[in-house]
């Protein structure tokens, strides 16, 4: 069997949308939702189907190893699910306490944030930030030394 088309399970909507995961022993298992287990480090590595109790059902070791109607259906479900826009350069801060409001350019266009503490702005792995709003909305800077020296400059009275 060719590893790009591996497929252990069947992965089908039922009509109102809802994905429905069948295993190879035929038990069905409706409304499953994909979790990636490194959405950051490592987003196409280590995903989770869980059922609608947040048990584990099926696991992908990475995404790119599954048939492609698999992956497609699991990609277009993730991509409904996560909203997580990408910095790539803050172009303002209303002031360098908090809380303060951030001009920024994303992947996804120019917006703007309320960052209510410091303690919203998480480091991870690799110079990566994860910068929470004061609405819960996840802003992710892959890699902190990447961006411009201006926008650096401005991170930089908040860590």
């Amino acid at each position: 069997m060719n590893e790009a088309s591996f497929q252990p399970f069947q992965l089908e909507r039922d009509a109102h949308g809802r994905l429905v995961l069948t295993t190879a022993d035929g038990m069905r298992h409706p409304g499953v939702v994909p979790v990636r287990a490194f959405p950051i480090a490592a987003p196409n590595e280590g995903l989770s189907l869980v059922d609608g109790d947040g048990r584990e059902v099926a696991w992908v070791e990475a995404l790119d190893k599954l048939a492609p109607p698999l992956r497609a259906l699991i990609a277009e479900e993730l991509l409904s699910r996560e909203f997580t826009p990408v910095i790539r350069r803050i172009a303002s801060v209303s002031t360098f306490s908090t809380p303060s409001i951030w001009q920024v350019d994303t992947d996804r266009g120019v917006t703007s944030f309320v960052l209510k503490g410091e303690e919203d702005i998480r480091r991870l792995n690799d110079g990566a930030l994860w910068i929470a709003d004061s609405h819960g909305i996840q802003f992710v800077v892959r890699d902190r030394r990447a961006l411009d020296p201006r926008s650096r400059r401005l991170l930089g009275r908040f860590l």
